[in-house]
């Protein structure tokens, strides 16, 4: 692996700077199956709240204000993707249906039972601890509520050079035997590309 492609792999976990803007941009295109698939295993109304752990530049939780207008929040670890992200969301932002903080989701700073639902897309690979960060979601979570964790299958993953150092790799029974570790009983997996792409549906 070359330092370039291992740098441009690190923006994945961290986007910053001018290349984390366009790499951002690539996984707008490149994880668009993943972001419809997102918004339409939620179900929200303009009363309820949804949490975007990994919010990039703000593309998903774009989507989300325009399906449903649900209050909006988010946590991503990188300072340069609150600004893009805040850009892209400024009507929500401008009429306080949009908070957004950095941060780690494994040290969640919300109270219990905050999020009607949750969401992550290509974010758990770079978790600092998998269970840690599934318990902080399930408490975090109102009963009856659900985490929609998008991921890309840990065989496309190794095909992947970006991906080659700095990404965790799970099987789909890995990351539900990691959910009921974390307190969830309700888990379901749900295919989006068959043999790419798949979504785990944790529900509280």
């Amino acid at each position: 692996m070359s330092k370039l492609t291992e740098y441009i792999g690190s923006q994945f976990g961290k986007p910053r700077g001018i290349v984390g803007f366009f790499c951002c941009k690539c996984m707008n295109i490149i994880n668009k199956k993943m972001y419809k698939k997102t918004v339409a295993l939620l179900a929200l109304d303009e009363n309820l709240k949804l949490l975007d752990i990994g919010y990039g530049n703000g593309y998903l939780l774009k989507l989300a204000d325009k399906s449903f207008g649900c209050k909006l929040y988010g946590i991503d670890i990188s300072e340069d993707m609150k600004v893009l992200a805040e850009k892209r969301n400024k009507e929500a932002l401008k009429e306080n249906r949009l908070k957004l903080e950095v941060g780690d989701c494994c040290n969640l700073r919300f109270e219990d039972n905050s999020f009607d639902a949750v969401s992550s897309i290509n974010t758990v690979y770079f978790w600092g601890d998998t269970v840690k960060g599934l318990s902080e979601i399930y408490r975090c979570l109102v009963p009856g509520g659900c985490f929609i964790n998008a991921v890309y299958t840990k065989e496309w993953l190794f095909r992947t050079k970006m991906a080659e150092k700095g990404f965790k790799k799970f099987e789909r029974e890995e990351l539900v035997e990691f959910g009921k570790r974390a307190g969830f009983e309700n888990i379901e997996v749900v295919e989006i590309v068959k043999g790419k792409s798949f979504a785990v549906v944790y529900k509280k």
